[in-house]
């Protein structure tokens, strides 16, 4: 994980998202999208925040779905340290939302930025749909959205979830018409012409 995706992902984590408060995680990736271009748009349905950032009007449209809500912590004194305090032992990020799913989305946030820097001018459209509502009952959140986003005519050609899924080891499961994990190592050899 690079230090800049280390960095936001520990600045969400200490964020109180419990279901189906935002607690400001929204507004945190949102202030780093704007400068980059992204048109923004907040969709709240009830208690739940939901954001929709696009750059770009072309196809194809490549969307980044995530989640900032998380699950309650549960009793306080079964945690080796605050869980809204991001700590890292041993190599590894600790606290709630660290694998699900605040990491994920430093990493988009963090990738689109990088991209966006190297590729100004990109072809197609890329967005975020974030919301607040995954960890409860999920009904104002990602589904509103979409049912908004269809109507005017907007579809997603693809859609990368970092949620995620596995039994014993990271990329062991993947789940048809639902999240999984790919694992791979590329090699690119040649010139670059």
């Amino acid at each position: 994980m690079s230090s800049a995706t280390l960095e936001l992902a520990q600045q969400l984590m200490r964020r109180r998202s419990i279901t189906p408060d935002d607690a400001g995680c929204q507004d945190i990736v949102a202030r780093r999208l704007k400068p980059l271009g992204f048109a923004l748009e907040n969709v709240r349905c009830g208690e739940v925040s939901n954001l929709w950032a696009r750059r770009g009007q072309a196809k194809p449209l490549v969307c980044f779905a995530g989640h900032t809500d998380v699950v309650p912590t549960g009793p306080l004194d079964k945690w080796l340290s605050d869980p809204f305090v991001p700590s890292l032992r041993e190599g590894k990020l600790y606290g709630r939302g660290a694998a699900d799913m605040k990491s994920s989305i430093a990493a988009f946030v963090c990738a689109a930025e990088e991209f966006v820097a190297a590729h100004p001018q990109h072809q197609g459209s890329i967005a975020l749909l974030l919301t607040s509502d995954e960890e409860g009952v999920a009904v104002d959140g990602t589904a509103r959205v979409v049912e908004k986003l269809k109507a005017r005519g907007e579809l997603l050609d693809y859609c990368i979830v970092g949620e995620p899924t596995a039994v014993a080891r990271l990329g062991d499961t993947v789940k048809n018409g639902r999240r999984g994990s790919l694992s791979g190592k590329l090699i690119v050899k040649g010139v670059q012409g």
